[in-house]
């Protein structure tokens, strides 16, 4: 598979996105050819956590959020991390760039705590998919059906449950992003 002249975003925190979920699947979209920006609430350097809790690395945010449209992409990715997901589904803007990704039919991969953007973006209704099992309930009041699986996928949303899914997602989202839009991604927007 390759992603030659794809261009993906991926967002991250200003502290608590989970690091191996950010930086697994940004390893993996770039390794298969695509150009990745790092989208954050502004610009800078963004620190990961490890489980939560524990410190993780520091990233450069290449744009902030305000700087940028879904028209510029060709897929999204949100990692999770319980802190960094509630951070950003707290910012307008985040949850705006979010919901434009689905009216236009662009592929989503999502993973652990990151589905309560969806929620808050509110393109869930109809739509099955996984996550942390403590998002379940959201999920579903929501109007989303939630399963337990290594990774779902509902016409170009992508999701998976926890770091321990991340190679099924990395493959996973790599095949959905060189796909491209899908017409039933805008069917929840």
């Amino acid at each position: 598979m390759t992603l030659n002249g794809r261009k993906i975003a991926i967002l991250i925190a200003p502290r608590g996105t989970e690091e191996p979920e950010f930086k697994q699947p940004k390893d993996a979209v770039e390794a298969a050819g695509a150009s990745v920006t790092v989208i954050g609430i502004e610009k800078g350097e963004a620190k990961t956590n490890n489980n939560d809790l524990d410190a993780g690395g520091s990233f450069v945010v290449d744009k902030a959020v305000a700087e940028v449209s879904a028209a510029e992409f060709d897929g999204l990715v949100i990692p999770g991390g319980c802190v960094g997901a509630d951070k950003l589904r707290a910012d307008k803007d985040v949850v705006a760039l979010v919901h434009s990704f689905f009216q236009q039919g662009k592929p989503v991969g999502v993973i652990c705590h990151g589905p309560w953007l969806l929620v808050e973006a509110d393109v869930l209704q109809g739509r099955t998919v996984t996550s942390f099992p403590t998002v379940r309930k959201d999920i579903e009041n929501a109007g989303g059906t939630w399963v337990d699986e290594e990774v779902v996928c509902d016409q170009g949303l992508v999701t998976s449950r926890t770091p321990d899914d991340l190679p099924a997602f990395c493959d996973k989202i790599v095949e959905e992003f060189e796909e491209g839009k899908h017409r039933g991604q805008t069917r929840s927007a």
